[in-house]
């Protein structure tokens, strides 16, 4: 066995071995009840329309580009962690490991058909969140934070419901924040950054 395959042997390991950790060993009542609906995107619909109509109601028309640039930036996660790197590199869930399944806690209904690797709940989060500190970089302030760690929750609730490995939403965390980060600095760039009355004297 070479070297990169002794590499990526013990990588694959060391995914199990800490997605059985924090899927069967880090557990508690509590979490076993919040992570199953904190994951779900229908969720957090309430918080994505209060940022629809604050952006909306101060900045007007600026707000359409903003809305638009939030939206691409979720299209290009998503569909290249589903549509792109899930399919090339077809890994299975961990619910769906033929090794590994007995071994799953599944919190969920079901376990879903599509691949594993690159979680898009993680690529889309982050990439959402990082979007949001970019573009309202001066409104956001330390606020980034909590954004980070609620994009963080959700991806870590991805593995701990048992549908997902770490590297897994380590890799989609690691999309979410460069396709975030490209998006958001396209916008500041071509139509500015949305900025508070104050900062604009």
């Amino acid at each position: 066995m070479g070297f990169f395959q002794k590499l990526l042997h013990w990588l694959l390991q060391w995914d199990t071995d800490l997605f059985l950790k924090i899927n069967t060993e880090w557990t508690n009542p509590a979490l076993d009840s919040i992570f199953p609906w904190w994951r779900e995107a229908n969720t957090w619909v309430p918080f994505y329309l209060f940022l629809v109509v604050f952006v909306w109601m101060n900045f007007g028309k600026k707000a359409i580009w903003w809305i638009l640039a939030a939206v691409a930036t979720l299209v290009i996660t998503d569909q290249l962690s589903s549509n792109l790197i899930k399919n090339w590199v077809a890994r299975p869930r961990p619910c769906r490991d033929e090794v590994l399944a007995s071994q799953v806690r599944l919190l969920l209904n079901n376990c879903s058909g599509a691949y594993s690797f690159t979680s898009s709940h993680a690529a889309n989060h982050f990439g959402f969140a990082v979007f949001l500190i970019v573009t309202l970089k001066n409104i956001v302030g330390n606020w980034r934070y909590l954004l980070l760690f609620w994009a963080a929750s959700i991806a870590y609730a991805q593995v701990y419901v048992g549908v997902h490995y770490p590297l897994d939403v380590i890799c989609g965390t690691l999309l979410g924040i460069m396709a975030g980060y490209l998006t958001g600095n396209f916008h500041n760039n071509r139509f500015g950054m949305l900025l508070p009355a104050k900062l604009k004297d």
